[in-house]
């Protein structure tokens, strides 16, 4: 049953993504309102006219129109399908009229980067946009490129530093990061108190081995492996951290390969940091009926027949983020030519802390997370990171 349930899963996710990939016709998930006839969108404003800070208040009655530009698909449960939540609750909670969004699907496999700039290009050159939205280390040079040909046009980069100085520090782009090895430390820091309690169904307290699923070797991933690693060793130093990588974000079935590997080793408790790649995790878990925190999303409660195998989720809060800075630059107030790193004291990072979380952790562990939430909060706990903050 849980495997065809995710095979379900994969193949919409795939579909979606084949369908991307058709021809020159894009495939959205959002159909942008109709503008009036006659009526042009108004051009965002310079940076000769807004002095580089912040831009005028955007949208002037007009509707507010973002584009979502996904260097893979929706349906992965998890980083993409946040940046979509939240622009979908803005404009469920503004109407449509007042902002309204496209999502275009343009793949996540080798075979689809070729496409990626090309198709940014396409949607500088339309002018139809208030804002381009796109994430991630892969799109950073194809950003690079498309805010210097299009001044005029404003960009949202998330989940990756972009390189300011190097760029002749646009003033177009406004950058989001989020501190991902704050939340990873709660989830090492569980882990290793999970792996070593014999009152949890499933565990070898004898071990002490936890796994890390990772997608890509790169900083952003690094820095969830960092923060995981310092949480687990902190709370027992004696904690070995199994690491794997993928070497891509979608392949599920070289996920669960690594993770039964893992979990066959003494492997109790993992960690999935790969987006699709990633269910692979949450099925091993399934068939070893042992333990996978989520990530991104609330991995629970979108897969309920693996939720008794994954205790909570460590929330990038990729679509909070999003929501937040276009009611920003709604108001006027969102500062372009800057980068701005959100961790637990700015709602960018958080685990799910909800009945199914209390029912999956005992009172005891849950308590020592909040004790350690609030001692980053307050600086006490300072988390390794791999990124240059």
């Amino acid at each position: 049953m849980m495997k065809k349930v995710l095979a379900m899963l994969l193949a919409s996710a795939m579909v979606v993504s084949m369908t991307a990939c058709g021809g020159n016709s894009n495939t959205n998930t959002e159909e942008p309102a109709e503008e009036a006839a006659g009526t042009e969108t108004e051009a965002p404003a310079t940076d000769a006219e807004t002095g580089g800070d912040t831009q005028e208040a955007a949208g002037s009655g007009e509707t507010y129109r973002a584009a979502l530009l996904l260097n893979g698909t929706l349906g992965d449960k998890s980083f993409y399908d946040s940046a979509n939540e939240g622009l979908t609750r803005l404009r469920d909670e503004l109407g449509a009229d007042a902002f309204d969004f496209k999502v275009e699907q343009m793949g996540g496999t080798a075979a689809d980067e070729s496409k990626w700039e090309p198709t940014l290009l396409d949607y500088c050159d339309s002018g139809e946009y208030d804002v381009i939205i796109m994430g991630t280390w892969q799109m950073a040079d194809p950003l690079a490129k498309a805010a210097a040909d299009y001044p005029d046009q404003k960009f949202i980069f998330f989940d990756e530093q972009f390189d300011f100085a190097g760029n002749g520090d646009p003033k177009n782009i406004y950058n989001i990061l989020y501190k991902q090895n704050e939340v990873s430390y709660l989830i090492g820091a569980a882990a290793a108190m999970m792996t070593t309690d014999e009152t949890i169904e499933g565990i070898d307290p004898a071990t002490k081995k936890i796994g890390f699923l990772g997608g890509m070797d790169n900083a952003v991933i690094n820095d969830f492996l960092k923060g995981y690693q310092q949480g687990a060793t902190d709370t027992d130093p004696e904690i070995e951290v199994v690491v794997g990588w993928v070497g891509d974000f979608v392949d599920s079935t070289k996920g669960k390969d690594i993770a039964l590997g893992q979990y066959q080793s003494g492997v109790d408790v993992g960690y999935n940091v790969a987006g699709n790649a990633g269910l692979g995790q949450i099925e091993a878990a399934g068939d070893m009926n042992l333990y996978a925190f989520g990530v991104d999303s609330d991995q629970a409660a979108l897969l309920p027949d693996y939720a008794k195998n994954i205790p909570t989720s460590a929330l990038k809060n990729v679509g909070n983020s999003l929501y937040r800075a276009i009611n920003l630059d709604l108001e006027g107030k969102l500062e372009y030519g800057t980068v701005e790193t959100l961790g637990f004291a700015e709602g960018g990072v958080e685990i799910v802390k909800d009945a199914h979380y209390e029912e999956m952790l005992p009172e005891n562990i849950r308590t020592a997370l909040d004790e350690l939430e609030q001692k980053i909060i307050d600086g006490e706990i300072v988390v390794d990171t791999a990124i240059e903050r």
